[in-house]
């Protein structure tokens, strides 16, 4: 893969979150940077789900994680070699362009095995064994093709892989005949010889399956009568015969000298995952193939020590805690927020946008501005919303006077009213019949520490409280369960009443924290918080407040 940064917005990804994701990709892309690409590491909430298919725009591309995977360190301009590769030519390559491994894959370009020097040595050895005739499995045309001959006759066979037994006519006449009678008559003998007439008749007369004549030596006309009467091939190598004889053994198919045992690996696999059978393999280099088993690349132990071809840029949040996991293993370039200051550090400088608006949306809207840049009208559309929904439509605590300007730009540039849109907007993500308390609670969480205190906060907005507190005894059993799971010391969910601009807090928590609340307490677990309906100015340093009291 390319370099890419890919930007992210919180886990549990609200509309400005999503929003801002897209918007700062198409703002770095009109400077020119392409490398830069939304993302997402949760699903998308029923608002924003609703908000990108009426606009018509494709949602960032979900990664639920950034754990280490083979595709962001792996080698993607990896060469192949066919498998009916002469060897030859194959270590030939591999020597000049500093090659250890090839793999090696079919005529449709499917994985069949690797090719190293490993397997190669285990073969070579196999076929030059002293105590056996040296024999290769080859056919006339790779023998040809190595030996940069000419085919002057094709015989029987000739082009089927066949185990050939190479035999030396550089002997006496009758030296050779006994040599070439000790052989089983079933045999595929090849023999290397020169000009020698007694020799090559010899060699027709026992009808062996090829007959190379080295240092150029042209058969005569009557030799290749003779041949093709009989099935025999005939090949004419430049070389020598030493030479002529080495080559041959060299000739073999690159699928006969491999190593079959490799198995591939994925571009989503994770590192964890393959990395002892990366320590296994000799080379330890392993071949990367996609869905369809084509190779797409190799990896090697060395290339997961370099730095990852991706980076990251953050929008609508700065704390690791809610930040995308495995975010730690990778370069943060850009923080775009509106948040307070969190957790995060960075080894390098670099881009950090933070300010006291209602919205995100509203900060990359302002960089286009002051860029000069023109906005694409379906990101316009998009901004407008993620503003309308973090601000509730304007009048949110959170809302500044340039959050109202620069919803009136996008309005008049996009022809959308705001109040009719907010309304829409706010009314799709306010539904809760037919969604599982689970679903509400865990599709806007944020995870925050606390000098070693962990909590969870969620909010959900709705047109009335009351279906929420019907079922408050389901919400608080899951708000228990997220407190656990994320081992916090208690989780609450902020559920904002659109028409009245209030809140209803439940809380889950440990007995000797809830003892320090002392919110308006409407029933058991439950507080009632008028004029309270921004999460990050209002309610977050409310909890501050009661952790202080605890001990925090």
């Amino acid at each position: 893969m390319e370099k890419t940064i890919y930007i992210f917005g919180h886990k549990n990804p609200d509309t400005d979150s999503v929003v801002a994701a897209t918007a700062y990709a198409a703002f770095k892309n009109a400077q020119g940077c392409t490398e830069y690409k939304a993302a997402r590491a949760g699903k998308l909430n029923p608002q924003t789900d609703y908000i990108y298919k009426k606009i018509g725009v494709t949602p960032p591309e979900f990664i639920p994680d950034l754990h280490p995977r083979v595709a962001y360190y792996m080698n993607d301009k990896a060469d192949v070699i066919n498998q009916m590769t002469p060897f030859w030519e194959a270590s030939l390559f591999m020597r000049q362009n500093g090659r250890k491994v090839l793999p090696v894959v079919d005529d449709e370009g499917h994985y069949k095995a690797i090719l190293n020097y490993h397997s190669f040595m285990n073969n070579i050895f196999r076929i030059l064994n002293p105590e056996h005739h040296i024999s290769v499995v080859t056919d006339v045309q790779l023998m040809a093709r190595t030996l940069q001959g000419k085919i002057y006759c094709m015989g029987d066979e000739a082009d089927m892989l066949h185990n050939y037994t190479v035999v030396s006519g550089a002997t006496s006449f009758d030296s050779f005949k006994k040599t070439l009678e000790s052989h089983e008559k079933t045999e595929s003998i090849v023999v290397v010889t020169g000009d020698r007439e007694d020799i090559q008749n010899l060699c027709l007369e026992k009808r062996v399956r090829a007959i190379v004549l080295s240092a150029g030596r042209v058969p005569k006309d009557e030799i290749i009568q003779k041949a093709n009467q009989n099935g025999v091939s005939i090949i004419v190598s430049k070389y020598d015969t030493a030479s002529t004889s080495m080559l041959i053994l060299y000739s073999t198919p690159a699928r006969v000298l491999c190593d079959q045992t490799i198995k591939p690996i994925k571009a989503g696999d994770s590192i964890q995952q393959i990395l002892p059978r990366l320590k296994e393999v000799a080379s330890q280099i392993l071949p990367v193939v996609d869905d369809e088993n084509k190779v797409v690349g190799i990896l090697s132990e060395i290339d997961i020590h370099h730095e990852a071809k991706i980076s990251v840029a953050l929008v609508d949040h700065n704390e690791l805690t809610q930040a995308v996991d495995g975010i730690e293993n990778y370069t943060i370039c850009d923080i775009i927020d509106h948040h307070r200051l969190g957790s995060i550090h960075t080894k390098l400088p670099i881009s950090f946008i933070n300010m006291p608006l209602g919205s995100t949306s509203t900060i990359i809207t302002k960089m286009f501005r002051e860029q000069n840049l023109e906005i694409p009208l379906d990101v316009a559309k998009l901004l407008l919303c993620g503003i309308l929904s973090d601000t509730l439509i304007l009048q949110s605590a959170t809302t500044t006077p340039t959050d109202v300007e620069i919803a009136k730009f996008l309005s008049e540039k996009t022809g959308l009213d705001i109040q009719k849109l907010g309304e829409e907007i706010i009314k799709a993500g306010s539904r809760i019949s037919g969604r599982t308390s689970y679903e509400v609670i865990n599709q806007d969480m944020k995870e925050y520490n606390e000098n070693g205190a962990i909590f969870t906060v969620s909010q959900i907005e709705v047109d009335g409280t009351e279906e929420v507190l019907e079922r408050k005894k389901e919400f608080l059993d899951d708000l228990e369960i997220a407190r656990r799971s994320h081992g916090a010391l208690f989780s609450t969910l902020l559920v904002t009443d659109i028409s009245t601009l209030s809140s209803e807090l439940l809380i889950a928590s440990e007995e000797k924290f809830i003892q320090c609340v002392n919110f308006p307490k409407q029933e058991e677990q439950i507080y009632f918080l008028k004029d309270v309906v921004s999460r990050k100015k209002q309610l977050i340093p409310m909890l501050t407040e009661v952790l202080a009291t605890y001990g925090v």
